[in-house]
């Protein structure tokens, strides 16, 4: 286990060794693999802090994982869940910043705040942050400026609620219930407003602190649709609002695909799967090439895909217009 200044001093001091006495161990490449001498890789620590478990952070974490081991970098992994608790992702993130690790992933935003918080000296990357500026993450997109940076999945919001517009044209309310709690929640309920605004929908809002609350948030709201974004407490808890959706007969549309295939109607969303992948690569710059986070950009994934469920549209009452249809990416049954 090494980090990074250590790996690549290593790497320098290697390459001084060969140049005036041949080979020798310290050889070996930052992060696995085999150097061009076939000697031993050194393998790297890296720690993993989720906030909670569902299935988009989960493909983020996976694809993660994936872009290193397709690249060559041979890395031990100390995955942490939260389970929702963010005193419990600071003690994850505390024990992390003495822990030797040689990069952090930091899973969705409130683990990423406690990782900004206690870890100072070891790059952390995060993905599935919707506004890493807004969070207190970066000092801008741009030019995150210290150790931290990584990958945004700052949903495309109008165009989803222009889909719910487009499969529900009578809707006139739409409620949103989220956790007040989350800075990425708080930035999608904004750009909802806007967008609301200019499509002619209001806007009925429901806040929860814990997972628990979501089933009587929702019952809480009499509107004509429901649109949750990808709020962790409330996506971690997708099958109340679905089952109220059910029950009164209104759309519900969602924030990413997976939301989709656990009962949702539909959305524009992204890939977690490829978005937690990209930001893989970009550990993979960092351990193997010395890349500096402070002066690696926030990234974002900007393919979008059109996905569907027709099982859904049924249980809701609601028939999908056949150009929706048309042009979904997939359509789940």
């Amino acid at each position: 286990m090494m980090r990074p200044a250590r790996l690549l001093g290593a790497l320098a001091a290697s390459a001084l060794l060969l140049a005036g006495c041949g080979s020798t161990d310290d050889d070996a490449p930052a992060g696995g693999g085999t150097d061009a001498t076939g000697a031993a890789a050194e393998t790297v620590e890296i720690g993993i802090t989720q906030i909670v478990s569902h299935p988009s952070l989960d493909a983020a974490r996976e694809g993660f994982k994936r872009a290193l081991a397709e690249n060559g970098v041979e890395a031990t992994y100390d995955e942490q869940n939260a389970q929702g608790d963010q005193s419990t992702a600071t003690s994850i993130a505390n024990t992390f910043a003495t822990g030797g690790k040689d990069l952090v992933l930091a899973i969705a935003t409130p683990t990423a705040q406690a990782a900004a918080q206690a870890i100072t000296d070891v790059p952390v990357l995060f993905t599935a942050v919707t506004e890493p500026a807004e969070a207190g993450l970066v000092d801008s997109w741009e030019a995150p400026g210290g150790n931290l940076t990584g990958t945004s999945d700052l949903n495309p919001v109008r165009e989803q609620l222009e889909l719910l517009v487009e499969i529900a044209p009578d809707a006139e309310t739409v409620g949103i219930v989220y956790s007040s709690g989350e800075v990425n929640s708080e930035v999608q309920v904004e750009l909802a407003k806007e967008a609301a605004d200019e499509l002619g929908l209001t806007i009925e809002e429901a806040t929860v602190s814990t997972s628990a609350e979501v089933q009587q948030a929702a019952q809480s709201l009499e509107v004509d649709a429901f649109y949750i974004p990808t709020d962790n407490a409330v996506v971690s808890a997708l099958e109340s609002v679905i089952a109220v959706a059910e029950q009164r007969q209104v759309p519900l549309v969602v924030g990413e695909s997976d939301s989709v295939e656990r009962g949702g109607l539909a959305t524009y969303g992204i890939d977690y799967d490829k978005l937690g992948y990209q930001t893989g690569l970009m550990a993979v710059q960092i351990l193997t090439e010395g890349a500096d986070p402070a002066e690696m950009p926030v990234e974002t994934l900007e393919e979008l895909t059109l996905v569907v469920n027709s099982g859904a549209a049924e249980r809701m009452g609601v028939s999908i217009p056949q150009a929706v249809l048309d042009r979904a990416d997939t359509v789940v049954e």
